[in-house]
Formats: structure tokens, sequence, C-alpha cells
């Protein structure tokens, strides 16, 4: 699968695997259900460890392992709740969280904008979504009002 990651489009190295599923090799992604009930076992993971927050799931949960992230998944569940645009400058400015942000789900192409400023590196948009045509949209405004994380 191809996302968009540093204003690329790059192959996905990551595999998510669900709370009820087998570890998967290689890098993987888990929910902060799965994290909480088998870190110890997750720590010893061959691959690079990620995890997947849902917008009510608060980052300082997790604070205190943010070195053990390689990569936040930040899902958007549906494109009308912007809470993980708040999660993810949050992660930056307050976290000084420096591993790669991901934006997973359903956000809309009008947004790729608004996730990059706020210190997303990578998207994942859940529906069929051409890639090529999204990435000027990283790019959408020379001019801004609001501070950015980059």
């Amino acid at each position: 699968m191809k996302i968009i990651k540093d204003k690329k489009i790059v192959e996905d190295t990551w595999t998510f695997v669900a709370d009820d599923a087998p570890l998967a090799d290689g890098d993987i992604v888990v929910t902060l259900d799965r994290w909480q009930a088998e870190k110890d076992r997750l720590l010893n993971h061959a691959g690079n460890l990620g995890i997947r927050l849902e917008p009510d799931q608060d980052i300082a949960e997790i604070a205190a392992d943010l070195d053990k992230f390689q990569l936040i998944e930040l899902n958007f569940p549906v494109f009308t709740d912007g809470r993980n645009f708040s999660q993810a400058r949050r992660l930056r400015k307050h976290y000084h969280y420096n591993g790669e942000i991901r934006a997973t789900g359903n956000f809309l192409r009008d947004q790729l904008f608004y996730l990059y400023r706020v210190g997303f590196d990578s998207m994942s948009p859940a529906y069929d979504e051409n890639l090529e045509e999204a990435i000027p949209r990283l790019d959408d405004f020379s001019v801004t009002y609001q501070q950015s994380t980059r």
C-alpha cells in the first residue's frame, strides 16, 4: 500500500495489528489497549513499534513511553472529528516527539495542508485517493496566519 510521507509517495512498511490478531513480523502498529495489556511482550518485538490512538484517547496515557514508539498513528474515524489536529500539535510542541506522526482514516484532501502544518509527517487515507493529485495540496497556501510545528 502507498502512503504520503514527507511530501512524497512511498510504500508503507508498517502493519496494523488488531487486538485479536497474532503479532506480525516487521514494523507493527498496535492499539492503546493492546499496548497497555502486552507492553512487556511488545517491547521485545523484533521490528519497530508504533501505536494507534483514537481521538478520545489522551496522549498523557503514553507520555512516559513516547521514546518506545517510532510511529504514532492518529486515527480519524470521521473527517468531521478534528481532535487529532490538536493531538499532533501537542505531540510536537508539548511532548517534543520527534518520531513519525501519521494521519490514518477518514480525512479530506482539503485537510492535507493543515495536517502537515500541525505536525503530521505521513498520511494514509482510508478512502481511494489519487495520491499524485493529493501531494500538491500539502502546499495549498503560501501565506499563513497560525504558527506551525514546521
